[in-house]
């Protein structure tokens, strides 16, 4: 079986926990798209793991974790990421890179870092980790790949063209002193070094992923497609352009994993009971106030890669739904329900009024979504603490009226709900009815 879980709104959802939990019945965990802009953060044992490219199937032994085609690496950090996740006491021997997958360069990051200067006060809200000019150059068929990175002729001779065209491109966009400014970093030697002693370190793990994804499933074995980042952060189907580069719905484990779609056989969606967004863009259901303080520090809602205070608000049914249709969601997976606890009157917004006019498909741009006012159902709060809970009979009924409500109004089925951040903090529902 090969099951793709997906982020169903703006990231951030907690698809580690989830990852982590699915991938103990998996044989292959796959990584499929996106780079290390991604944070999933792992608590077990008492350890906390912060994952930004391996895989969270790695904290299992015999496990394969695959960084698939449609991923871009950056050698230096993923080696960074590997180190502390080996300190921790956890093997890396099941991990595979891609040959195909795309690298980050120094002068990636570079170009991230000016562009989003240039912007101003109209910058996208990047994490600046050169994932975006990456992707770039792969569009434009000028990237270098894991395989290059991994043959050293090709890999030098490819860093030099590279270079040079780096240096007009910067001068003529940026200018000359910016340029200067960041000369070092851009310096063929030392790329060249530090990147080589990379590929020393990392080509014992190079492997053609998609092959070993269609074997796995030939011979019966579980395959786990891990999603990062989340559906409205998508290129094509996101809040644009306040989106990622790829595309981390469930098509797009397709094209970035290999595999074709007849093959994929669950697709589940990883949510939290509230709302968050990260950086720029339109959100209809943020909350100023107490409430959204209240929910952003009982969340410990900051983020993995940046550090940076994710706006909070109530939880968005039409997000909900529209995750639901484009990601073809078979289940859903609902998070931090222990959040919650404590608020008197909880909201969850069932539709947006625009003009007057309520609807309740999301917009397809974000001129629309900016012009939309939620339309809320409020509900009864609880006061009981829920973090010990094993099944669905251990919460308050108002935590169940909400849950069924949810599941009523998006007509996906909730198959986990999230109560805590240890692994053990989650129990499996076959639905909530009441």
């Amino acid at each position: 079986m090969i099951t793709a879980l997906a982020g169903a709104q703006w990231g951030d959802e907690g698809k580690g926990k989830i990852i982590d939990i699915m991938a103990a019945e998996a044989d292959v965990v796959v990584r499929a798209t996106g780079g290390n802009n991604a944070g999933h953060t792992v608590v077990s044992g008492g350890k906390t793991y912060k994952l930004h490219l391996v895989p969270s199937g790695i904290l299992y032994d015999g496990t394969i974790c695959c960084i698939g085609p449609g991923c871009v690496v950056d050698p230096l950090s993923l080696i960074k990421e590997m180190d502390e996740v080996n300190a921790n006491g956890t093997s890396l021997n099941g991990l595979r890179i891609d040959y195909r997958a795309h690298i980050v360069m120094p002068y990636h990051l570079v170009i991230d870092e000016l562009s989003e200067l240039a912007k101003g006060a109209g910058d996208i809200g990047t994490t600046k980790k050169g994932i975006g000019p990456c992707y770039m150059d792969k569009a434009e068929r000028v990237g270098i790949r894991f395989y290059d990175l991994i043959h050293p002729e090709l890999f030098a001779d490819k860093l030099r063209a590279a270079l040079e065209n780096k240096k007009k491109y910067i001068v003529g966009m940026f200018g000359e002193s910016a340029y200067a400014e960041r000369a070092a970093l851009l310096d063929y030697d030392t790329i060249l070094a530090s990147y080589t002693a990379a590929a020393d370190r990392l080509k014992q793990y190079a492997a053609d992923t998609a092959v070993i994804v269609y074997e796995a499933n030939e011979s019966g074995k579980n395959v786990l497609f891990e999603g990062a980042q989340g559906t409205l952060l998508d290129l094509d189907m996101g809040t644009y352009p306040y989106v990622t580069s790829s595309h981390p719905v469930t098509g797009g484990f397709c094209v970035s994993g290999g595999v074709g779609p007849t093959l994929i056989n669950r697709c589940i969606g990883i949510a939290k009971c509230y709302t968050t967004r990260v950086g720029k863009g339109p959100f209809p259901t943020e909350l100023f106030d107490e409430t959204g303080d209240f929910i952003r520090e009982a969340g410990a809602e900051y983020g993995v890669t940046t550090g940076r205070a994710r706006r909070c608000g109530w939880l968005d049914l039409v997000i909900l739904r529209y995750a639901v249709r484009v990601n073809g969601l078979t289940g859903i997976a609902l998070n931090k329900l222990d959040t919650l606890t404590g608020l008197k009157e909880i909201k969850a917004c069932v539709g947006y009024d625009i003009d007057g006019k309520t609807v309740r498909d999301f917009p397809a741009d974000i001129h629309e979504l900016e012009k939309c006012t939620p339309v809320y159902k409020s509900f009864a709060g609880w006061s009981e603490d829920i973090t010990k809970a094993e099944k669905l009979s251990d919460l308050p009924a108002a935590a169940i009226n909400y849950l069924a409500f949810i599941q009523k109004e998006i007509g996906c089925k909730i198959m986990l709900v999230g109560v805590g951040p240890d692994r053990k903090q989650s129990f499996p529902v076959d639905g909530v009815e009441i």
